[in-house]
């Protein structure tokens, strides 16, 4: 009996984890729907990337414990780091495919490695070198395939994310016996802080569509889908978690298509290729050694 009620719990988590991808990977509905095309598209990566965190952090603080609130220098560079990932990525998302935006934001797993080599001194396998090279090559297919097209700033944006998504991971495991809800919540305010000073100096008015279409990004696509997947990955493996969570970048670009009919060049889907390929090498041939536990890990 126990051993079905864990595998009941299991299978629960599994589809927790699924729905947190589900969830992530709504983002390019979003942000490239109709209501948002009025914005500036020199000024609508900005004010998107502004309300989407603040949203989202507001949604987030009541799952905050406070007694774990607390002050430390390490936060300085996580929340810069995160500020940045929050506008290079939504500012891509406004200026190449979906499907580019997402997949060369996901090479963060590649600069990762690299960061936790250069500064946390990790080592990096054999599977994981392998990974690196595919991964790269995928990127050179979308980078260089749209060298001279409309989209290569957006992709040079995006692969900017990426590696800034990589510094928050990399600062994440240096503070790792930090509350995460506090992390997350934290960055997301202060991100949505650090750039409001230049949003409201533009002086564009948003209509109320368009701000509760922001408020459900912030809190359908990135706040819920947070608090779900910390839930479930206290069943799940870290390993299976992270296959799992693959379906984000695979369903951003499908339901951008099947919402408003953008198309992907081969390139770019060439380039997707093989960089799921090369994380899926990760995941199935990497086996990092575990973190030591959190002290203050609870539930979120």
């Amino acid at each position: 009996m126990t051993e079905d009620v864990d595998e009941a719990k299991l299978f629960r988590a599994r589809l927790l984890v699924l729905l947190a991808s589900v969830l992530w990977s709504l983002s390019g509905v979003f942000i490239k729907s109709p209501p948002f095309q009025s914005i500036p598209e020199a000024d609508r990566g900005l004010i998107l990337a502004c309300y989407r965190a603040f949203f989202a952090g507001l949604f987030l603080l009541p799952f905050v414990k406070f007694r774990y609130v607390r002050w430390r220098p390490g936060l300085i560079p996580l929340l810069i780091a995160f500020a940045s990932m929050n506008f290079l990525f939504v500012t891509a998302m406004t200026k190449t495919s979906a499907a580019a935006t997402i997949f060369l934001q996901n090479t963060s797993v590649v600069w990762a490695m690299l960061f936790g080599l250069i500064f946390l001194k990790e080592r990096i396998e054999a599977g994981s070198i392998l990974a690196m090279f595919i991964v790269l090559v995928g990127i050179f297919c979308i980078v260089v395939g749209d060298w001279s097209g409309e989209n290569f700033t957006g992709n040079l944006i995006a692969l900017l994310s990426g590696i800034s998504y990589a510094l928050v991971v990399i600062f994440f495991r240096v503070l790792r016996d930090e509350h995460p809800a506090w992390l997350v919540a934290l960055s997301l305010l202060v991100s949505a802080a650090i750039i409001a000073p230049w949003v409201l100096s533009l002086g564009i008015r948003l209509t109320w569509l368009q701000l509760s279409l922001i408020a459900l990004l912030g809190v359908v696509q990135m706040g819920t889908p947070y608090v779900v997947f910390s839930h479930a990955v206290k069943t799940v493996k870290s390993q299976e978690a992270a296959l799992l969570v693959l379906t984000e970048p695979i369903l951003n670009p499908i339901w951008v298509w099947l919402f408003w009919g953008e198309t992907v060049s081969l390139h770019t889907l060439v380039g997707c290729a093989l960089i799921i390929l090369g994380l899926l090498v990760r995941f199935l041939f990497f086996r990092p050694k575990p973190l030591p536990k959190p002290v203050n890990a609870g539930a979120v």
